[in-house]
């Protein structure tokens, strides 16, 4: 596992696609913008389930319809 320290609007990427940005920090939260391609699932940790469909983990995220990037 690699851990990193961010400070506010700094950015992670991961491969050429996704970016990872620090947008707020309080006392106990952080909050994250994620910037993906449509066909990355992205989702909250505590809300992927142990059901498989045909080999695929089934996962929610929200996204906007019009975006060609998920902001999570």
């Amino acid at each position: 596992m690699l851990v990193l320290t961010r400070k506010l609007n700094q950015t992670i990427r991961i491969g050429d696609s996704i970016e990872i940005k620090v947008v707020a920090v309080g006392a106990n939260r952080v909050r994250l913008a994620i910037s993906a391609p449509r066909t990355v699932s992205v989702t909250r940790g505590e809300l992927v389930t142990s059901e498989f469909h045909d080999g695929v983990e089934l996962v929610s995220a929200a996204c906007g319809s019009d975006s060609s990037d998920w902001t999570v």
